[in-house]
């Protein structure tokens, strides 16, 4: 489901920034006198808390409009272009793939800053009342994939994929294709599961990425796997409503909802603070911002936002509060270090 919320505070908003003109060689129509984000309901809530800190420390200034249109389609609408149309700032839950990178050069968008804002765990969860499951990548990847050995997934309850597991049937609720967490779900659970079980795939994801993601990391999509839509707390309201459903999304749902759900185990690790951290959680990943430079001096307060952003990150800040991960303090700091440099994107690190 696609979203979008005004970050508002009435008191605050008795004036209001004068119109940015649109820069960067006419990317785009008009003016804009507030900022602009798009990308992962992942980083959504995090980027959400700034926006309200942003706005109760700055009186006049407008209210950012964030929407939560999944890292794929915000990507999309990030590398539009630039100018008062296009938005200054993408939330993503993966790194932006080279391919995307190469799109936003091609409209002309410039130079880019990518800035990790911080951890997170793609997290498996059921209902307080649910069966208890502890899984493994394999289990998953049995669950989940649409061909088992070229073969189409045939299995109906936990217990085909695994005779340990429940006779419950197959209901998995996660992210639409468009989403981050849905590419980390891929990479970090499926194809794990898939080399654990077809140990020969291994160097096929080297060899032939293509042919290793139409055996290894295609969903099924004949009911078992429920597309929710960018939208995670509908998920946490489906767990709620069927105990023997499993729902996937960003560790910060879960540590929100932890009075209505369990998280599940994978390999035997549970998704807490301490194992994402520590990186000992299969599903642990990064998150990242990504702002167009040119934007910088034409959008008023976006350096300020980027600032508080900063400010805000650290173990103990307001977004850990909220179910942020802390990045570890030497990534904390080289984030720092590109936002108050401006230190852009170097394209040849991109995978």
């Amino acid at each position: 489901m696609h979203r979008m919320i005004a970050i508002t505070a009435a008191s605050m908003l008795a004036a209001v920034l004068g119109g940015c003109t649109d820069q960067a060689g006419g990317g785009g129509a008009g003016s804009r006198d507030q900022i602009k984000v798009v990308g992962s309901s992942t980083v959504f809530p995090f980027t959400t808390i700034v926006a309200e800190q942003f706005v109760e420390k700055t009186p006049g200034v407008k209210s950012p409009v964030i929407e939560s249109t999944g890292t794929g389609g915000g990507m999309k609408l990030f590398c539009g272009g630039v100018g008062a149309a296009h938005p200054d700032i993408e939330d993503a839950s993966r790194r932006i793939k080279s391919s995307e990178y190469a799109t936003c050069k091609a409209n002309g968008v410039g130079d880019i800053l990518e800035v990790q804002v911080g951890l997170d765990g793609i997290a498996f969860a059921e209902a307080k009342n649910g069966p208890g499951m502890q899984l493994t990548t394999t289990d998953l990847f049995k669950a989940m994939a649409a061909t088992i050995d070229g073969k189409p997934n045939t299995a109906k309850t936990w217990q085909d994929v695994n005779p340990a597991l429940p006779t419950t049937p197959i209901q998995i609720y996660g992210p639409p294709a468009t989403s981050g967490t849905r590419d980390a779900l891929a990479e970090l659970i499926l194809a794990r599961g898939c080399e654990a079980l077809m140990p020969d795939l291994a160097d096929l994801r080297e060899k032939n990425p293509a042919d290793f993601a139409q055996k290894c990391t295609r969903i099924r999509e004949d009911g078992a796997y429920i597309d929710a839509g960018e939208n995670d707390n509908l998920i946490v309201q489906k767990l709620q409503s069927n105990a023997n459903a499993i729902g996937i999304f960003g560790y910060s749902y879960l540590e929100e909802n932890k009075d209505k759900l369990n998280g599940i185990s994978v390999n035997g690790t549970e998704p807490t603070y301490e194992t994402i951290s520590q990186n000992r959680y299969p599903g642990s990943r990064p998150l990242y911002l990504y702002v167009k430079k040119a934007h910088l001096g034409a959008i008023r307060g976006l350096r300020e936002f980027l600032k508080l952003y900063v400010a805000s990150w650290n173990p103990g800040g307001p977004l850990v509060a909220k179910g942020l991960i802390a990045s570890p303090e030497d990534v904390r700091k080289k984030a720092a270090s590109v936002v108050s440099w401006e230190t852009p994107l170097d394209p040849k690190t991109l995978p």
